[in-house]
């Protein structure tokens, strides 16, 4: 005679209702930041090869898109430039006319309400495509601080309510809250790109942004894939010289240093779900090897469950779609 055992695990498995009522981990589309690529010109929306469903869009079609961005009630955006001049100091960068300074007038006239990140970099100005001045065949860290403060300062002017370093040059974060405050911004946050890893993920964005390096690659200053201990050390210091959030990326790999990140400190964590992971489930998806909807799910809550309080995503407009249909 079998003699079964008192507990019972699956009795809280056993409807919906009772799984729903005792999940541990929930993602909510108030958690998701939907990224946006926006280049020069007028009348352009461009759809992205390797990226299904993800589009370029000139300054003047932002705003029907922000405006259903908001209806589904994803509370922001990170906005990515494409200009058409490009040059060895990424001049375009930190123009007042630039893309992304356009991008960001035309987002909060259309959508005042909504929170446009901007993504503080130069490798998308740089003629070389490297996230800085490149001298002497290497990215010179101590010059391309000044350019990346201007470019943090620019996009403030124009209006964007946060900035998110992505460069990962040593001292940037200090710089740029340096400027900030004496700019009398001191009530922009900084969200940095503390634990940027040189991903092979990222292949898909750089179509995208049209910002693959033209020589050499970036892992002398993007981290280095089998490290964590230096992640917290990088975190620690972007903490220290003023950041106010935190981000790891890419979030899938990498879900063990957003979980030791989450253990160590206390400031709020994003992880940024890249495009490469985007693009996997979406080709996937289209063979009918995966089903999308619950893939993108799974992949959400395990990036959650982990620890990050924000996830920067391609997929929020279908998360949001989805959640909306629960309703």
């Amino acid at each position: 005679m079998v003699v079964f055992p008192q507990l019972r695990l699956r009795r809280l498995r056993r409807t919906e209702t009772i799984r729903k009522l005792i999940q541990e981990t929930r993602v909510e589309v108030r958690d998701l930041v939907y990224p946006l690529f926006v280049e020069e010109g007028r009348g352009i929306k461009q759809g992205i090869p390797s990226m299904p469903g993800i589009f370029r869009f000139s300054p003047d079609q932002l705003s029907a898109e922000v405006e259903e961005i908001a209806r589904l009630k994803i509370p922001g955006v990170i906005l990515f430039g494409i200009p058409k001049h490009k040059d060895e100091v990424a001049s375009m960068a930190y123009h007042p006319e630039g893309i992304v300074q356009q991008a960001i007038q035309t987002i909060k006239k259309a959508v005042p309400e909504l929170l446009v990140v901007t993504d503080v970099c130069l490798c998308e100005y740089t003629s070389h495509g490297h996230c800085g001045v490149v001298l002497n065949g290497d990215v010179d860290n101590d010059q391309t601080l000044p350019l990346l403060a201007k470019t943090a300062i620019s996009h403030v002017e124009a209006g964007a309510d946060m900035v998110a370093p992505s460069d990962m040059m040593d001292g940037r974060v200090k710089i740029i809250r340096e400027t900030l405050d004496k700019a009398s911004y001191h009530d922009i946050p900084i969200l940095a790109y503390s634990a940027k890893y040189a991903s092979a993920f990222y292949g898909p964005f750089r179509e995208a942004a049209e910002s693959a390096p033209q020589f050499g690659d970036r892992r002398s200053y993007q981290m280095d894939p089998p490290n964590v201990r230096e992640a917290l050390r990088e975190v620690e210091e972007d903490i220290n010289e003023g950041a106010d959030m935190v981000m790891v990326k890419p979030a899938l790999p990498y879900l063990d240093v957003i979980s030791r990140v989450r253990a160590t400190f206390n400031h709020p964590l994003a992880a940024y779900n890249v495009s490469g992971e985007y693009s996997m489930v979406k080709a996937a998806a289209q063979q009918g090897w995966l089903d999308e909807k619950r893939t993108v799910i799974e992949i959400l809550m395990a990036i959650k469950r982990a620890g990050a309080d924000i996830i920067i995503t391609y997929h929020a407009k279908d998360f949001a779609r989805w959640s909306e249909s629960n309703v």
